[in-house]
């Protein structure tokens, strides 16, 4: 008996087995194509997409597996608007970073106090969101919400399997028209913009079973297979990786960065709203999480790789001239606002900056800074979320393709203070959507029953060097923070 998992990321689509007892499968890879219109606005082909995710099935199923229950898990805000009586596209798929409905989340703040949205939805307000992709999507074609249904990428990729119009608590808490206190759609908030609420399909736990697949035989699948939307593809890593205590942070590093925590299912005041982080619902039920992040964290580093050669350097230079970095902080703080900033103190106007430059410094210097800086940022997340949680964070689990830079990763065990896990865990959003939807189609009765899928993995442990933390806690406490305040009011 195997699980099935599916996991659409911003740059490539994937599909895995994991036997049921423990057993690792076959995963295959697809490139998940962003395509950029003469507008300078970036979209994917659902078609396209779904002929990648069809393919890399069809791959690890090709020795014939048998599936007892699929699971998909995808970014979270992307999406797309389908004809509710056909099924076809009615747009292209919108990605998360795409910024072209900033004027409508302008918009879309000033409908209703920002205190009084953040309570219901967890959120602040940003261009990300469903709803503000869907409002670009109406001003530009006045009837194309008509008889249409918003799904994000995970809850395409499941409707095209079983034909059903879903999607999960996870996913749907990122369109800012869903309530998160209420599990429920913000019905009044989605009139108010003129918009029907079946626009919206239906919202089930993570990992419950929403239909059956059909027609799947060209993939490898029989008829009959139960699927389920695992959701938010951090929430699911977080899960895969066992991030599930509030003592416990994940902490996923790719081009961007995001640290997120796991809290008891909680109402939302001010002390939350204050903190900038936002707030969503878990895949592992009465539990809520926290979540902050930097845009540029890995793009920081392909920036600076760019800068510092006629040619990008390679990963192996830049590892050999951090690794002739003076031991210790550079005292040189860097600000990774390539993209804005993010919490505690969200501002997408923000700029980018590095200050305390030496003529001492050098190319060491400037590119271990920037790892630095990154971290810095992570670290007003974690103490921003252990003051408004009331819970120390003394443990960071990190996966992503930055994880590959020890370097990096001594720094931020070193700026943290906190115990740095690295599991030799190729694919945790995965692995996580499997135990997602084992748990929830009843294949597992628990976390606990389900964890038989990642007991296998091998972690290393980096610990911080106690010299090294104590100057970088003097900078960042005496110069960072407050430097900060002054860099994010440059924009």
């Amino acid at each position: 008996m195997n699980l099935l998992a599916i996991d659409i990321g911003t740059t490539h689509a994937k599909a895995g087995w994991f036997g049921a007892d423990g057993r690792t499968g076959k995963t295959a890879v697809r490139k998940t194509t962003a395509h950029v219109n003469q507008k300078g606005e970036t979209y994917f082909d659902p078609e396209e997409l779904w002929g990648s995710v069809a393919s890399a099935i069809r791959e690890v199923l090709a020795n014939g597996e048998t599936v007892a229950a699929v699971g998909i898990a995808s970014m979270a805000e992307t999406g797309l608007l389908i004809d509710r009586r056909t099924g076809k596209p009615r747009s292209f798929m919108i990605p998360w970073f795409d910024r072209r409905s900033l004027p409508q989340a302008e918009q879309i703040a000033r409908e209703d106090p920002a205190l009084s949205r953040f309570s219901k939805t967890g959120l602040h307000p940003s261009f990300k969101y469903g709803l503000t992709k869907i409002l670009w999507l109406k001003e530009q074609d006045p009837q194309i919400t008509f008889g249409a249904v918003w799904l994000s990428a995970a809850d395409y990729i499941a409707y095209r399997l079983t034909g059903v119009l879903a999607t999960d608590y996870t996913l749907a808490a990122r369109t800012y028209a869903f309530r998160i206190d209420e599990k429920s759609w913000d019905e009044s908030w989605i009139r108010h913009f003129g918009l029907k609420t079946d626009l919206f399909p239906e919202a089930v736990a993570s990992g419950q079973k929403i239909g059956e697949t059909r027609e799947c035989g060209q993939l490898g699948l029989a008829d009959g297979i139960p699927v389920a939307i695992a959701g938010h593809d951090h929430v699911c890593a977080a899960l895969a990786v066992g991030a599930v205590r509030p003592q416990v942070v994940f902490d996923s590093i790719g081009t961007a960065e995001t640290l997120m925590g796991i809290m008891p299912e909680q109402a939302l005041g001010a002390r939350e709203y204050k903190s900038g982080l936002s707030y969503g619902i878990h895949v592992l039920p009465g539990y809520g999480f926290w979540m902050g992040g930097c845009s540029a964290s890995g793009g920081s580093v392909e920036w600076m790789r760019a800068q510092l050669g006629e040619e990008p350097l390679s990963y192996e230079q830049v590892i050999d001239l951090l690794g002739q970095a003076t031991p210790g902080p550079t005292g040189i703080f860097y600000y990774p606002y390539l993209a804005g900033s993010g919490a505690p103190h969200p501002n997408p106007g923000a700029l980018g900056a590095l200050l305390g430059l030496r003529a001492h410094h050098t190319r060491s210097d400037l590119l271990k800074a920037i790892l630095e800086g990154t971290a810095y940022e992570m670290e007003s997340i974690r103490r921003t979320a252990e003051r408004v949680t009331g819970t120390s964070i003394r443990e960071l689990i990190a996966v992503g393709g930055g994880t590959k830079n020890r370097h990096w990763m001594q720094i931020k065990a070193d700026i943290s203070g906190c115990e740095l896990y690295l599991p030799q865990l190729a694919e945790a959003t995965l692995l996580g959507a499997a135990m997602t939807a084992g748990i929830g189609c009843g294949i597992y009765r628990g976390v606990e029953e389900a964890s038989i899928l990642s007991r296998s993995q091998q972690t290393e442990k980096l610990s911080p060097n106690p010299d090294h933390h104590a100057a970088y806690r003097r900078l960042f406490e005496q110069g960072y923070v407050l430097a900060g305040e002054w860099v994010r009011r440059m924009e």
